[in-house]
């Protein structure tokens, strides 16, 4: 039985006259669609602000787009509606979406974001004469993270444990917030607008929540002020470095659907999952995060065993913020 997914990986296949998600032979340079969608950068004046790339250079928000058949981009206008209705009506909502939708709708930006990067990273090898250089193992990451958003168009049933894992969370933001952030080489992506942010792991099991177990459950139910949010996303983003396993998965393909099973993370070294936690390290992911407020790295790590947090307060409560800017 010939595959029912596409694998641009393969013969290394990223240019305009295919589209991305399935292979299909595009008939105009017009089928294309945006990566970030285009009410939100409507939204937030987005269009023409810059979005920096892997190699420094500055392109902007309207410029980053995939090649797209017709079909897969009505598929996709039908998440995008959904999505869009929830985030303009706020938290509440967006926590109610399915998981499995809300991967799809982040999935397509971030590997929108990583296919501009293989484009441009194969027109700088092929200027330089060089060949491309390109980690196997984020070979392997942007495959499986391709092959699980064609869920969109291929009848897919995740087993046991979603791939994904997506954590919602109220917070107190100021009205014309909005923040992005991802990192591709361990694929994890916030976001942080109107009355809500969102974390998104997409290659994990699950794995950072569980590590983060303690503190999602201290801030539930709870509006989080955004430097608390931040500092979450801090913490996340440094534990996704950490996380020293390449997930694997089974692709089973039946006449029916295709059945993704995870494999176990444990291996025969005993290796722990997670690479030890270095405060200094962090302490330089949480500045970075913690920008707006403009708390520096020896102040965050001044006692290296009790790093400074907006989470937890002497009495290991979640401490009402007070007076400080809603950055």
């Amino acid at each position: 039985m010939a595959s029912r997914l596409y694998n641009p990986f393969v013969a290394f296949k990223f240019d305009n006259q295919a589209c991305f998600l399935t292979g299909e032979k595009l008939r105009t340079p017009e089928e294309e669609v945006q990566v970030f969608p285009v009410w939100m950068m409507r939204a937030f004046d987005l269009e023409e602000k810059p979005f920096k790339m892997l190699d420094e250079n500055l392109v902007t928000y309207k410029s980053l787009k995939l090649p797209c058949s017709v079909g897969v981009a009505q598929a996709f206008e039908q998440i995008e509606n959904d999505v869009e209705r929830a985030m303009k009506v706020g938290y509440k909502e967006v926590k109610n979406l399915d998981e499995k939708m809300l991967f799809q709708w982040i999935g397509k930006i971030l590997y929108g974001v990583v296919f501009n990067e293989i484009q441009v990273g194969i027109r700088q090898a092929v200027h330089s004469g060089e060949e491309m250089n390109f980690s196997q193992a984020l070979v392997h990451k942007f495959r499986n993270l391709h092959f699980m958003l064609q869920s969109l168009v291929v009848p897919m049933e995740f087993e046991h444990v979603n791939p994904f894992n997506i954590q919602v969370f109220p917070i107190d933001n100021a009205p014309e917030t909005f923040l992005y952030r991802d990192e591709i080489n361990t694929l994890v992506f916030s976001l942080r607008m109107r009355d809500f942010g969102v974390i998104a792991t997409l290659q994990d099991n699950g794995t950072n929540a569980i590590y983060h177990e303690e503190t999602l459950n201290h801030v539930k139910g709870h509006v989080l002020h955004p430097i608390q949010f931040e500092e979450i996303c801090a913490r996340y983003f440094y534990s996704a470095y950490l996380f020293n396993r390449l997930p694997e998965y089974t692709f089973m393909e039946t006449p029916e659907k295709v059945y993704v099973e995870p494999m176990a993370l444990n291996d025969w070294t005993l290796k722990p999952i997670f690479d030890n936690w270095q405060t200094k390290t962090y302490g330089q992911v949480l500045e970075n995060f913690w920008k707006p407020w403009g708390y520096t790295l020896f102040e965050i790590i001044k006692n290296p065993e009790q790093p400074m947090t907006f989470l937890f307060n002497n009495e290991n409560k979640l401490p009402e913020i007070v007076g400080l800017v809603k950055a």
